[in-house]
């Protein structure tokens, strides 16, 4: 894992000098070493986090006598087969690095070289017999990759921040992308919350030539197919094949690796799978809150940890451990996010990087295998919803911001684009209508929009601001088509999700501990965002310069006293105060970089 930047000037020579810009603000991402490739107007650079081949597998790595070059940001989980199969094919390794791989089977086959590719993946290509440089993501979009198109230049890069240096004006906020995020928590799509830069969507590859003309195909889409009429006994036989290779694949690496365990399901389930490939004790790592009114799932993970005699670490946040993070992960997650499970998140990276660069996440699940209560809506209710929402089936219908009050806090501006903001859940909706059942329409709209735009922008970039890679089994390409390709009735019933999964885990995992009722992973905000905080709060944003630019702060009184009496205006203040410490960060003052103890109140100017 690491991180990777590049540029394509118009006429120019591309410099180590420029592209250095762009490495010092990617530096976490791969602390140990950084390598630099330019030819004529094409530079690449590459910051490292060495997991596989530790003492030669440097980058850039280059092939056909500096023809061809690569940078990435991979785990390609099946290298050692593909290097086996293209050694044979006649190409020679220079390394025993994964990423290599891409690069050789690039040339090979320039055209159908990705689908041979397992694994998590983000690469940039120099390609100088065709003059051109090649972008590519992997299926799911577990790995960032960012570009900018301007006139004089091409720029990319595993993260937002790297990019900024290089742009040739102050960067713009992009109304439509905050819009989404405030009533979403999340943007989706090609477009960033930064004007002019975009996302490489999962699945897509990209190419630019030497004068910046751009075209786009995408190599993979998560189709929905008609759910094989099969029964549990034959689907949990296939799985269980599919499963053991996926997880004796993503175990292959030079460095240790532990295991985030949250408590549900499927954190379980890797647990006990690594348990059972291995020797040595998983080392676990779990989160939980001091002074709560809501239980937490400690107890349940350290059940687990137990039950597999696992290497166990417990880490207990306390109110003001969470807010001094606050700066520090917003810094790190890069887009506007507000999904609040980031801040334990960034909390437990820190711990586990003192000790490792690896650890396995058990993201991916709910949606694969239909765990989410939004998955098991009642058809009256969806139909109602639907008709009051027209366009996703009653599917992602309302606002994070759907109060009367909190509307008001909006400025006209924010306000005009609130019709917006489903767009791109109905244009899912309907990428998948007509090809599955409305199960599976859910599905496919959340792993192509959520999923990669908010569940795994927390996995990536929190965990990789501490140089620390996740792995995401259940995101494999092969186990999501699995899981797509079941009947509905072994995803779900009234009462149960994810039905299938529970009763294929009860070979691993005791029945009453797959089968209690699933809670979500909670972050105590409502119940911490109160008393002299909120009011220093409320001050702080009332005089910010960039919210006044795009809220109404007289209508801040009311919400800040909703949150003092009922405290349930903690989803739009917490977004609030993300948005004027995100500002700051990145258009204020891009390149400052917080630490993990602040004062959030400190990076509101």
């Amino acid at each position: 894992m690491c991180g990777i930047a590049g540029i394509i000037l118009r006429g120019e020579k591309a410099n180590k000098e420029v592209l250095r810009l762009m490495v010092d603000q990617l530096r976490h991402r791969g602390p140990d070493g950084s390598g630099f490739f330019t030819e004529g107007p094409f530079g690449l650079a590459h910051t490292r986090l060495a997991i596989i081949d530790l003492e030669g597998g440097q980058q850039p790595i280059l092939a056909d006598n500096r023809r061809m070059a690569i940078v990435a940001n991979s785990e390609i989980y099946n290298y050692i087969e593909l290097q086996e199969k293209l050694c044979k094919a006649g190409r020679a390794f220079s390394t025993r690095s994964d990423s290599e791989t891409i690069l050789q089977a690039y040339v090979m086959d320039h055209h159908n070289f990705i689908e041979h590719l397992n694994g998590m993946f983000a690469f940039a290509i120099y390609d100088g017999r065709r003059q051109r440089l090649v972008l590519g993501r992997d299926r799911l979009g577990i790995k960032p990759l960012f570009y900018a198109a301007l006139p004089d230049r091409f720029l990319f890069a595993s993260e937002l921040k790297a990019i900024l240096p290089l742009l040739p004006s102050k960067p713009e906020v992009n109304p439509k992308a905050l819009s989404h995020f405030l009533n979403s928590r999340f943007s989706t799509g090609n477009e960033t919350i930064i004007s002019c830069v975009h996302r490489v969507a999962p699945g897509e590859i990209i190419e630019v030539d030497r004068i910046l003309n751009v075209t786009h195909r995408k190599y993979w889409r998560l189709c929905p197919v008609k759910p094989q009429g099969r029964c549990f006994e034959d689907a949990q036989d296939e799985f269980q094949a599919l499963f053991d290779q996926v997880m004796k694949e993503h175990i292959r690496s030079d460095v240790p690796f532990g295991l985030f365990l949250s408590g549900g399901n499927d954190s379980a389930i890797l647990c006990a799978m690594l348990s059972s490939l291995q020797k040595q004790p998983v080392k676990t790592f779990s989160v939980g809150y001091k002074n709560t009114q809501i239980k937490d799932e400690l107890d349940d993970a350290e059940q687990i940890a137990r039950m597999f005699g696992t290497q166990h670490t417990t880490l207990r946040l306390g109110k003001s451990d969470f807010f001094r993070r606050i700066p520090h992960a917003v810094w790190a997650v890069d887009e506007l996010m507000r999904d609040a499970a980031t801040f334990p998140t960034s909390a437990l990276s820190e711990i586990a990087s003192k000790e490792l660069k690896v650890v396995f996440v058990g993201e991916g699940g709910d949606e694969v295998f239909a765990g989410y209560r939004r998955y098991r809506q009642p058809v009256f209710l969806r139909w109602a919803k639907s008709i009051l929402s027209p366009g996703s089936g009653g599917f992602r219908t309302r606002s994070e911001w759907w109060r009367t009050r909190s509307q008001r806090v909006m400025a006209p501006k924010l306000k005009a684009l609130n019709s917006k903001f489903r767009e791109p859940f109905i244009r899912a909706w309907k990428e998948a209508a007509g090809s599955g059942t409305h199960l599976q329409s859910c599905q496919y709209t959340d792993i192509t929009t959520a999923l990669p735009d908010n569940l795994l922008v927390k996995v990536d970039r929190t965990m990789m601001s501490f140089a620390l890679e996740g792995r995401v089994p259940f995101l494999d390409h092969r186990i999501v088509e699995f899981g797509m390709s079941l009947p509905d009735r072994l995803k779900v019933s009234r009462s149960s999700p994810k039905i299938f999964l529970r009763r294929w885990a009860e070979r691993y995992l005791p029945k009453d501990y797959l089968f209690k009722k699933k809670r979500g992973f909670f972050v105590p905000v409502r119940q911490w965002l109160r008393g002299k905080f909120l009011d220093r709060l409320e001050q702080k944003l009332t005089q910010n310069k960039e919210i006044n630019n795009w809220f109404d702060t007289r209508e801040f009184p009311a919400l800040f006293q909703a949150q003092h009496r009922k405290g349930n205006a903690s989803r739009e203040i917490f977004g609030l105060m993300q948005f004027a410490i995100w500002h700051r960060l990145f258009i204020e003052q891009p390149g400052v970089k917080p630490t993990t103890d602040e004062n959030p109140l400190d990076w509101i100017s």
